[in-house]
């Protein structure tokens, strides 16, 4: 939202109006919202003893403590209201790259005075709780605010800032040069500060260092007004007094705000507050002299910069509060969603095991609708990307289990009876591949078993358990191929689950979360399906066969059927001298009788060998048997029963319920930056939301007498560009490791040309 003010009528506010504009931005301040954004005020810069501190004390009436071998050693803020009684607070508000106990001890300081007779004392009792001595550090950047009331204060509020050191001596470090340049640029670069850069009639304007800021910082100087003092050291009729009198002109260097001129009383002189009521006049009688009563007298003197600061001041609170409005409301809507991207607090026992229980509710309904194939929640993705099909556990798991029926039919059998290439012959199998062997191999194979076996049978008959030892050998490559299944889909199970912690917790939780419970669970899961495996494959691998199916009788009829009718082909194609099975055409006679004897023939004569065929072919029909009900067994009774129908029960409501309050703490217990940062942005908002309120209370009022001279709500318009910026400040703070908040820099808003001042 926009705001937009009318500030043609600002030299008609009344004053109490004016206090409580003033008053409000000071609150703004004190509620800590200059960390997040920047506030309108005007800061006194100016080069070492270049006469601020002097200029300070004319505007206020106050006596600081001025010396011309001394200067400002932090910033200050004065604070003037005017009101019937007199009075003097001071306190510092600590820099906030303090630790929290630093802070703390310094916002703890706040003195009062009823006069102004011990206020130099009072402030060099502030110097030294922020640790400025001879011995000890030189600057610092806490502030020092004074608030002073009294009848004849004018509502201004400004900041008096160190001044800026040309080189180091043995009192200044070359670290306190680069201290004092670095608080001054900060401040001078928050675009809501009105710069009232000091310069000394002294030297050469040109060599100081303030005018080179000010310019780097105020690129336009649409927000700087200049100030020269000690006049009175130039030369009458001098060329410096000539160039000085031009600068005041605004001819050298041009300021929007302009120029004014001040004569400070000599700082050596200065005894104590009451010489200050004698300056006013010193000045009067020095401007009317000379070069400068030439010059505009709304230029020259204190009695004309008080209303004048007073005047730009309320200017740029007026013209920046519409911004300032639309900056603080982007700042809230920034942080409300980074709060909420850090989820619901988790601080007590409590707050942790009911988050806890909103996962697990989460967290069984995704499993059963994963587990059961109804993939409608928005939590699957498409399914044609790998990370939406891992999420379809149903769908990897059948496919895993179509693979294992797929490997066990190629590679489940130790040897493959067939007819050998000529490659083949004399090779090793490739590993994991089937021994290829043909059947008579495998007859002399199974016939010496046979023989090793032998109990009571006939000599044309086999020891039934032989088909057992057979099958045993055959089946060894079971174990192989299945482990590599139970793997595979545990595996699937637990990229599974990580994706759904992933997508029902942050990472603060669902990292713990996993290591805690779930790898833990998925050991005990995986290490009960092989012990249902184990027994599995004890049951096919070391009892013997047994079978009750019909399915075995149909396979070893049809393996016998199939042995005879190859060996009738054999017979009458060479009976009939036929190349191959169809229709022949014959010329004669034949003796059917010849071919029947052919037929009744029995080719193998060995009865060992005929015993070892009959148990080969017992063994091929009790395997084909068993792989079925192996794959079948599997599938339901390792992965379906100890895998996927256990995946919800690993984070139940029952299971959170029954955790101890240290486990629960550990999982989703907020962690020590996770809690500083929700601290940071829980103060961040709060002061925002209050300096919020405190600003739009002015939409509405009216400044003047004029009706259309008033606070009105303007349009709204897009702030998506304004958004980034302050998202890019918030970015700052959240890379702050120390727990404070930083003083970042704000962006410079536009002001509008028609609000000039001075012109």
């Amino acid at each position: 939202m926009v705001i937009s003010f009318n500030t043609q009528a600002l030299s008609g506010l009344c004053s109490e109006d004016q206090l409580e504009l003033l008053d409000s931005v000071d609150r703004l301040r004190l509620q800590g919202l200059d960390h997040y954004v920047s506030l309108p005020q005007i800061i006194v810069c100016g080069d070492q003893s270049s006469g601020k501190s002097s200029v300070l004390e004319a505007i206020s009436g106050v006596p600081f403590p001025v010396k011309s071998n001394l200067c400002t050693r932090f910033p200050t803020e004065l604070v003037m209201r005017r009101t019937t009684k007199i009075g003097v607070k001071v306190s510092i508000v600590p820099h906030s790259s303090l630790g929290l106990s630093e802070q703390s001890r310094l916002s703890g300081f706040n003195e009062k005075l009823d006069s102004f007779e011990g206020f130099p004392a009072l402030v060099e009792k502030a110097k030294s709780a922020m640790g400025i001595s001879i011995h000890g550090k030189a600057f610092s950047k806490d502030l020092l605010r004074v608030e002073i009331s009294g009848p004849n204060r004018p509502h201004l509020t400004i900041v008096d800032l160190p001044g800026l050191i040309h080189s180091q001596t043995k009192q200044q470090s070359a670290d306190d040069v680069e201290l004092v340049q670095e608080v001054v640029t900060s401040y001078m670069k928050q675009p809501r500060s009105i710069i009232l850069a000091v310069i000394s009639a002294k030297n050469d304007f040109a060599n100081q260092i303030v005018l080179k800021l000010a310019r780097t910082a105020d690129q336009h100087g649409t927000r700087t007004m200049g100030v020269i003092t000690k006049p009175d050291t130039l030369v009458p009729g001098s060329d410096s007094e000539f160039l000085y009198s031009s600068l005041a002109q605004n001819n050298e260097v041009e300021f929007r705000l302009g120029w004014h001129v001040l004569k400070n009383m000599d700082s050596e002189k200065v005894q104590g507050a009451s010489l200050l009521t004698e300056r006013d006049a010193e000045e009067a009688q020095f401007f009317s002299k000379g070069i400068w009563s030439q010059l505009p007298s709304d230029m020259l003197g204190i009695n004309e910069l008080r209303p004048k600061l007073s005047n730009v001041l309320i200017r740029q609170i007026a013209r920046e509060l519409p911004s300032l409005i639309s900056e603080i409301d982007v700042g809230i809507r920034s942080c409300e969603r980074q709060i909420e991207a850090l989820g619901v607090p988790r601080i007590t026992p409590d707050e942790q095991r009911l988050e806890l229980l909103h996962i697990s509710q989460k967290f069984q309904a995704l499993v059963k609708s994963s587990v059961d194939g109804t993939y409608n929640d928005a939590f699957f993705e498409n399914a044609k990307t790998e990370r939406g099909y891992q999420q379809r556990i149903r769908a990897v798991i059948q496919n895993l289990n179509k693979e294992f029926g797929d490997e066990l039919l190629k590679r489940g059998h130790l040897r493959e009876m067939r007819e050998l290439t000529t490659l083949e012959k004399g090779c090793k199998p490739k590993p994991g591949q089937p021994t290829p062997i043909t059947r008579e191999q495998f007859i002399d194979h199974a016939k010496i078993l046979l023989r090793r076996t032998r109990a009571r049978e006939l000599p044309n008959l086999f020891n039934p358990m032989v088909v057992g030892d057979l099958f045993h050998e055959q089946s060894v490559p079971w174990k192989s191929i299945v482990d590599h299944h139970v793997k595979m889909a545990w595996n699937a199970a637990e990229k599974f689950l990580k994706l759904v912690i992933h997508a029902i917790s942050d990472k603060n939780v669902s990292t713990p979360l996993f290591d805690e419970v779930f790898e833990p669970a998925l050991k005990q899961l995986v290490s009960e399906a092989n012990a249902q495996l184990a027994e599995l494959l004890h049951a096919h691998r070391t009892i013997h066969p047994i079978t009750y199916t019909k399915e075995y009788s149909d396979t070893i009829l049809d393996i016998w059927d199939q042995r005879r009718q190859e060996e009738s082909e054999e017979v009458v194609m060479a009976f009939f001298g036929a190349k191959q099975l169809g229709k022949v055409t014959f010329n004669g006679t034949i003796d059917l009788s010849l071919l029947v004897e052919k037929l009744a023939q029995r080719r193998e004569l060995d009865i060992e060998r005929i015993a070892a065929s009959e148990a080969l072919d017992c063994m091929h029909a009790y395997y084909t048997v068993a792989m079925k009900r192996f794959l079948d067994d599997v599938s339901v009774e390792v992965i379906e029963e100890k895998l996927l129908a256990v995946l919800g029960d690993i984070l139940s409501p029952v299971k959170v319920f029954g955790m101890s309050a240290g486990l629960v703490e550990i999982i989703a217990g907020e962690p020590r930056e996770i809690r500083a940062r929700r601290k940071r942005l829980t103060k961040q908002l709060d002061v925002l939301r209050k300096g919020s309120e405190t600003c739009k209370r002015f939409v509405g009022v009216r400044l003047g007498d004029d009706d259309s001279d008033y606070f009105s709500e303007g349009e709204e318009v897009e702030l998506e560009e304004e958004e980034d910026e302050i998202n890019g400040v918030d970015a700052n703070h959240d890379n702050n490791d120390d727990g404070e908040e930083p003083q970042s820099e704000k962006p410079e808003a536009a002001t509008p040309e028609d609000d000039s001042v001075g012109e």
